[in-house]
């Protein structure tokens, strides 16, 4: 292997977290290219993301974000297979980024709330969010409840 494609797997590896192998055949089926490599890796593992729904989902956390000093708060509870996992890093900032999003923006119900547009990247939506770090930790994750609580309502 060229040393070129070993530092190109490195560097998508870290971008993805996904295995060498799936760097390696994203890299090749793009030709090299690294962003067609970092698309073809996403589509591959929400592909694999979906065949984790149903599985039981038993461990996790509850996270809130407050806001405005304390006038807005958003709350999560979100649920992954077990509790290494829960403990990630990787699953923590998604429960960081989904209370924040609840705070943002207002949701009558889970389902409603895994169809919005992330705050933060207007391509994605919360569910394509939640399914890209099922692909990372390989476990199905559950958002299964959301609350807004403002000062005053």
């Amino acid at each position: 292997m060229k040393t070129k494609m070993i530092e190109d797997i490195k560097v998508l590896r870290a971008k993805t977290s996904a295995g060498v192998s799936d760097c390696k055949k994203a890299l090749e089926e793009t030709d090299g290219d690294m962003k067609k490599a970092e698309k073809w890796l996403l589509e591959k593992g929400i592909a694999r993301a979906e065949k984790r729904e149903g599985r039981e989902t038993k461990e996790g956390v509850v996270e809130a974000y407050s806001h405005a000093g304390g006038r807005i708060v958003g709350v999560v509870e979100l649920l992954c297979e077990t509790d290494f996992v829960a403990r990630t890093d990787e699953f923590k900032a998604l429960a960081h980024e989904l209370a924040m999003q609840v705070a943002a923006m207002d949701a009558e119900n889970v389902d409603e709330f895994l169809n919005q547009v992330w705050i933060r990247d207007s391509q994605k939506t919360i569910n394509i969010l939640v399914k890209e770090v099922i692909a990372k930790t390989g476990e199905n994750i559950v958002v299964r409840k959301v609350a807004r609580f403002c000062l005053g309502e």
